[in-house]
C-alpha cells in the first residue's frame, strides 16, 4: 500500500452516492474537497467518524470544505448509514476498491490475528485545481474533525498573509 501524497494529482473517478446517484469528482471543481476512505458503513468507528464530521459541517463548509465519504459498501448500505445517523454529505460506493487502490489506500489489513485486505482509514484534502493539498494518516476516528478543522484554519491563515 502506497497512498498518494501531498502535491499529486487526485485521480478524477465516477461513482455511485447513497441514493444511486453519479457522483463525479469533476463535480467538485473550485472546491476544496475533503475525501474520507473509512472500512464500513455502521460500525462503530466509522459511526463515531462520520458522525463528528456531521456534527462539525457549518466548521467545514464555513471553511469552504466539501466532504465526501468513500467505502465499499453498496449504495443500499450507504443509504440505511446516511439515513439513521442523519448525515449531512455525501457517501460514495467503491464496490470494487478501484477508487481506493487508485488513491493508494486499499491493502492488507490486520485485525484479531486475521489477514484480509480492505480499505485503510485516510483522508485526502483535494484543493480546488485537483491536487491533493494534504494527506490526513495519523488520527483516532473520534480526533479526525478537529486535526481537519485545525489545519484548515491554519492554512486560511497562511494563506491570509
Amino acid at each position: 500500500m502506497s497512498p498518494l501524497k501531498a502535491g499529486d494529482m487526485a485521480p478524477t473517478f465516477a461513482l455511485l452516492d447513497q441514493d444511486g446517484g453519479i457522483i463525479h469528482l469533476n463535480d467538485f471543481s473550485s472546491k476544496r474537497v475533503l475525501i474520507y476512505f473509512y472500512p464500513k458503513a455502521m460500525t462503530p468507528g466509522c459511526t463515531v467518524q462520520a458522525c463528528a464530521l456531521r456534527d462539525n459541517m457549518d466548521k467545514l463548509k464555513a471553511l469552504g470544505v466539501e466532504i465526501l465519504g468513500i467505502s465499499t459498501d453498496p449504495p443500499q448500505k450507504l443509504f440505511q448509514f446516511h439515513e439513521k445517523e442523519l448525515l449531512n454529505f455525501t457517501l460514495l460506493s467503491d464496490a470494487n476498491h478501484q477508487v481506493s487502490e487508485q488513491f493508494g489506500v486499499w491493502g492488507e489489513k490486520n485485525f484479531m490475528g486475521k489477514k484480509y485486505d480492505g480499505i485503510h482509514r485516510i483522508s485526502f484534502l483535494i484543493d480546488p485545481t485537483g491536487k491533493i493539498e494534504k494527506v490526513f494518516d495519523d488520527f483516532k476516528t473520534s480526533d479526525h474533525h478537529t486535526i481537519v478543522i485545525d489545519y484548515l484554519k491554519e492554512s486560511d491563515r497562511s494563506i491570509a498573509k
